[in-house]
């Protein structure tokens, strides 16, 4: 999966600017960071590539059930 960027620098200026004192607000960046590197997600193009994939796969199953079908329809009749 694509890795999704997490600005700690921002991240720690923004609660400083709320008041959160300097060290503290280190220690709440470094924690989420760690939250957000160890957390699997999936992007927009992640989810693109699945949904193209499974839309492979299902029109092969489609086709191999028409065929099937038809080898059915040709042995009874």
């Amino acid at each position: 999966m694509s890795a999704v960027t997490f600005d700690t620098h921002e991240f720690v200026k923004t609660l400083e600017a709320a008041g959160v004192p300097a060290l503290q607000a280190e220690a709440i960046s470094n924690a989420v960071k760690k939250a957000h590197e160890s957390a699997e997600l999936a992007t927009k193009a992640d989810l693109r590539e699945l949904e193209l994939s499974l839309t492979v796969k299902l029109g092969a199953i489609v086709v191999v059930a028409l065929g099937v079908f038809s080898a059915l329809l040709k042995w009874i009749a």
